[in-house]
């Protein structure tokens, strides 16, 4: 495709977004003033308003070319925030965002023009967000790593403020500034082959179906397993660069003789495990792409015994069995984040590079479906019995859980909230090891049985 692309926005977010997408682009800010009051227009309509408007300023100054338009707002309650003013604004504003979910629009608009012909396309995106109540400190803390006056809400999803976020319904890159699918579909419409090229060129020429073991189903990659391997390795060294590792030699031994078990009788053996313990006092386990499975050192202290331990161990190996990074690698779109991320290893990590890996990391500390959450409990069970360990610990260790969750606040990246279905959970570890279910089990369940 040979249209120039122009993007009206001085966004920092949509900047990087758009590089690490592929596209080659001029940054040509757009001269027009949003507006701020809806009156009788819906959110998303003034959100496409505004981006419709942007787009129609800027394309007035070239003679052709592709022009994208973005506008997002935050919502809560009602009332609008965009981009805070100053830094007291943004104190008050996130402290006030942090009280109560609110939801994020963003407005895009794309122009076409050629010939002196113009073809428009507007869409939005809306995704709800979801946060820890913050206080004064947790915010001027965050504020002391991350300048809010980019951000619609005074925050960033993609760096430091995952860690206080806790769930979001809909599309992660609409929070980051830039919903990429919304972008796509509208590319489409307006008949511009750059955004298939790009997908094309980048997943679809090492694309392969493979017959999963976990899932047991036929599913499509993008990567293969040396190349998912790679992913693993860079966002490994990001890993031993930002966090600090046990030194206490039996933590890890224990963690390794048990991990190792486990692996030798999961589904997937292609790979190398490497199991490490963090030095946390948060209750959290999580697995990379390619093998790596971390523990906090806080999960060793509330582990009764190895079986509980066998458990955790073995539900981290069920996602990487079930390749449940990969393909939320995958469905992240952020394709030159992927390149990144396969093409470092085994070579010194970059800047670039470890935003990506950065990126992906902060992906896995959200956590998984609820759907990939149950099946790597099945699949859980399922290796720790063969293994040689009691399956049952998997269900006291959630039910202990339960019990913390109940007496205290979530600790930031907590085993259970990025765990938090404690009935369905095991009420699935009981199908899988053949215990009979009773009312219990049935009660506050909060989704159709798994299968």
């Amino acid at each position: 495709m040979r249209d120039k692309i122009y993007l009206a926005s001085k966004s920092k977010a949509r900047r990087q977004l758009l590089k690490r997408s592929g596209f080659k682009f001029k940054v040509l800010p757009s001269g027009y003033r949003e507006k701020k009051d809806r009156g009788s227009l819906s959110y998303a309509q003034l959100v496409q308003d505004n981006a419709r408007n942007k787009a129609k300023d800027v394309a007035a100054k070239v003679k052709e070319g592709v022009i994208i338009a973005a506008d997002t707002i935050c919502v809560q309650n009602g009332k609008i925030f965009g981009k805070p003013k100053s830094m007291r604004d943004a104190q008050v504003m996130l402290k006030r965002l942090s009280g109560a979910p609110q939801e994020l629009y963003t407005g895009l608009a794309v122009i076409r023009k050629e010939k002196g012909r113009e073809k428009l396309k507007v869409g939005y995106e809306k995704t709800k967000v979801y946060m820890d109540k913050l206080n004064a400190a947790q915010i001027n803390n965050y504020f002391r790593q991350v300048s809010p006056l980019d951000y619609a809400g005074g925050f960033d999803i993609q760096g430091k403020g995952a860690f206080f976020i806790k769930k979001i319904d809909g599309c992660f890159y609409n929070v980051v500034g830039l919903p990429l699918r919304k972008l796509y579909l509208i590319f489409r419409k307006l008949d511009l082959k750059l955004f298939s090229f790009l997908l094309a060129a980048v997943f679809l020429s090492g694309c392969s179906t493979e017959y999963n073991l976990a899932t047991k189903q036929e599913e499509k990659y993008y990567y293969s397993t040396d190349k998912e391997v790679r992913m693993g390795q860079s966002i490994n060294r990001q890993v031993e660069k930002a966090l600090k590792f046990s030194d206490d030699p039996l933590q890890k031994k224990r963690v390794e003789d048990i991990g190792k078990k486990i692996a030798a009788v999961s589904d997937r053996k292609e790979i190398d495990y490497y199991f490490q313990v963090l030095e946390d006092d948060t209750v959290n386990a999580i697995s990379l792409p390619g093998g790596y499975i971390y523990v906090n050192s806080g999960l060793l202290d509330k582990v009764s015994n190895d079986d509980e331990l066998a458990c955790v161990l073995a539900h981290e190996v069920g996602h990487i069995v079930a390749r449940h990074s990969i393909k939320k690698l995958q469905a992240m779109q952020s394709y030159s984040v992927l390149r990144l991320l396969v093409a470092v290893a085994p070579a010194p990590q970059t800047a670039e590079v470890g935003s990506a890996a950065d990126a992906a990391f902060m992906q896995f500390l959200l956590g998984y479906s609820r759907e990939d959450e149950l099946l790597a409990d099945q699949l859980g069970a399922r290796y720790a019995r063969l293994a040689g360990y009691d399956p049952r610990g998997m269900i006291t260790f959630l039910l202990k859980l339960q019990d913390m969750h109940r007496r205290m606040p979530i600790a930031e990246r907590s085993y259970y909230r990025t765990h938090p279905y404690v009935p369905d959970r095991i009420r699935v570890v009981k199908q899988e090891i053949g215990e009979v279910i009773d009312f219990s089990d049935y009660i506050n369940i909060e989704q159709k049985p798994h299968k």
